[in-house]
């Protein structure tokens, strides 16, 4: 993640089970608007899909299965009134390739739910959230780092009771 910047918030969470995780997931997604910027952090297996699966659920509309987008690079989901977008760059090579994604095109209407960010390099924009899952003392535990820039700085504050 991005050093701080003045505008940033930061804090850690311990998520002891996989529902934890979603259950973070779900409160943040009531939370999210148009524009919002979600970038998710962490190893192959640390819970960033569990998360997105629980973030689009929980968006209005019907339950639905949400596959890791890992070979598609992207999946839309119209969920209401705002479409949540959700990218796996693990298969990226250059940060240019997300533009053919509809990249600035999710930009400019929906939720980014964003897997591997570190792909976009320059591309990342600086108003986000950056979650970062860790694996932590027994199997379904996880450590949560969350950084807050720009705005989420602000709307991040109670975040640890979501969870």
């Amino acid at each position: 993640m991005a050093a701080p910047h003045p505008r940033d918030a930061s804090l850690s969470l311990e998520l002891p089970s996989e529902a934890a995780t979603a259950a973070l997931a779900r409160g943040l997604a009531a939370r999210a608007r148009a524009g919002d910027v979600i970038a998710l952090w962490g190893d192959l297996g640390t819970g960033k899909s569990v998360f997105a699966r629980a973030f689009i659920n929980a968006r209005p509309g019907a339950p639905e299965e949400v596959p890791s987008p890992t070979f598609t690079l992207v999946q839309v989901y119209e969920r209401g009134p705002v479409p949540v977008w959700h990218f796996d760059l693990y298969r990226i090579e250059r940060p240019e390739e997300t533009l053919e994604l509809g990249f600035e095109e999710a930009l400019g209407e929906g939720i980014l739910l964003i897997e591997w960010p570190d792909r976009l390099g320059p591309l990342l924009p600086a108003e986000r959230l950056d979650l970062r899952l860790d694996f932590a003392d027994h199997a379904e535990a996880r450590r949560l780092e969350v950084r807050g820039h720009g705005d989420w700085a602000a709307r991040i504050k109670d975040i640890h009771a979501l969870a």
